[in-house]
């Protein structure tokens, strides 16, 4: 009763000066009554008892400082539609135009207040269906309040990707984007996103891919230092359709990325993976995945890798669901860390649930310290200590990477890893 107590005065103190936005007042209202019978996350809670929420959960974002660099901006070389918020504000300036072959872009703010428009069903559809077994109140209060973010329907194959560029520039800014893809059958799109977007980032992505569909999702998550955010992505992925998401954190002071997806079709394909690198006492990254078989001979696979030094703490909860009936399921986890120093943690859940007997699922996690035998062994032929180091890390984070289909993109995200790490972050 007391911890019961403890989530309902969050919630009411969260609220407090917060009013809905304009538009898809049914879907807010009906997020806005959930999140007040369920109450904001508590670190007793089973799955935040890993990761503390006050500081997503208090009523006022806490300070962060602006982090500052002159490297080029990511996928720069790529041709790709740029959609830019600055502290969730959108910037039309700094966008492209919002059109590209294959697929319509709108603003949330401008559809949230169209009569008729397929995102009115969509937003909060799936976000509503993922609170079940496991509430996620987060991503309920996102769902009441969130200002804007963008609307994509792939109607074919998009000819170029979509990047949601996230900038901060006000220490005390306060964020929540939310935006839903519709993937038509047969189209395909990519989604990027990059950028730290605020001082404390609250975004529900919710994508509908229809049958012999596919979605691409690369994320880099900004380097600013002292950010926190807590990132949802719901799924639901029909027959033969493909489901792809990879996510790079380097740097922060709290990240949770959460990605729950419902396979409902035959032969649906959905992988997810992260690669993260942390460094320092005040790093802490979460990533809590939820994958539902409940269709035949479907496939998914969930790849994490974590780097972690100077005591800085890495969580993965991992969990695949076969429901009665999901006969063929193919299912793999792996989560591992790497820890450079005995200060460091690494925290692991995973966990099968299974109600069919014709599976092939696993799972797996492990942590450890570097190889000192190929350490040795590099060192012998002349690279100094700290560059074996950083070859032997991006050779453990290598598995993650693969996962990304589009190896332009890959290649990108390889190069700035290699950057920072030289850098030190």
């Amino acid at each position: 009763m007391a911890v019961a107590k403890l989530k309902s005065d969050a919630v009411e103190a969260r609220l407090a000066g917060l009013t809905l936005p304009a538009g898809l007042d049914a879907a807010r209202k009906d997020a806005l009554s959930r999140l007040v019978a369920m109450g904001l996350p508590h670190k007793r809670d089973e799955y935040w008892k890993y990761t503390d929420p006050s500081s997503l959960t208090q009523a006022d974002a806490p300070q962060a400082a602006l982090f500052h660099n002159d490297e080029a901006p990511m996928f720069d070389a790529v041709d790709r539609v740029k959609i830019v918020f600055v502290d969730g504000v959108f910037d039309a300036d700094a966008s492209d135009d919002l059109t590209a072959e294959g697929v319509t872009i709108s603003r949330l703010a401008d559809v949230a207040v169209a009569d008729i428009h397929w995102a009115t069903e969509l937003y909060g559809t799936l976000e509503t269906r993922a609170q079940t077994p496991v509430e996620r109140p987060l991503a309920t209060l996102n769902s009441a309040f969130a200002t804007d973010g963008v609307v994509i329907h792939a109607t074919g194959k998009a000819s170029k990707p979509i990047n949601l560029i996230y900038l901060h520039g006000d220490t005390g800014s306060d964020v929540m984007l939310h935006s839903l893809v519709k993937v038509d059958a047969g189209a395909e799109v990519t989604l990027l996103e990059t950028g730290p977007a605020a001082a404390r980032f609250n975004s529900v992505l919710e994508v509908d891919v229809a049958s012999k569909g596919a979605f691409h999702h690369v994320r880099s998550q900004g380097r600013d230092h002292e950010r926190r955010a807590v990132t949802h992505c719901f799924a639901r992925i029909d027959d033969e359709s493909l489901f792809k998401s990879f996510t790079l954190t380097v740097n922060g002071k709290l990240t949770r990325n959460e990605c729950i997806i419902e396979m409902v079709g035959d032969d649906a394909v959905a992988h997810v993976a992260g690669a993260c690198v942390g460094d320092g006492e005040d790093f802490h990254h979460d990533d809590t995945v939820f994958i539902t078989h409940d269709a035949l001979n479907g496939e998914s696979r969930q790849v994490f890798k974590k780097v972690l030094r100077n005591g800085a703490v890495g969580v993965f909860q991992g969990k695949i669901l076969v429901k009665q009936g999901a006969q063929k399921t193919d299912g793999y986890q792996i989560s591992q860390s790497l820890l450079l120093d005995e200060d460091s943690q690494f925290l692991a859940k995973p966990e099968l649930e299974i109600y069919a007997d014709d599976v092939a699922c696993s799972h797996g996690s492990t942590s450890g310290a570097i190889d000192e035998d190929a350490l040795f062994y590099l060192q012998s032929r002349g690279v100094p200590r700290q560059a074996a180091t950083d070859l032997l890390t991006l050779a453990f984070l290598a598995e993650s990477l693969e996962e990304i289909a589009d190896e332009a993109l890959a290649d990108d995200l390889r190069s700035r890893l290699e950057g920072w790490m030289a850098r030190r972050g």
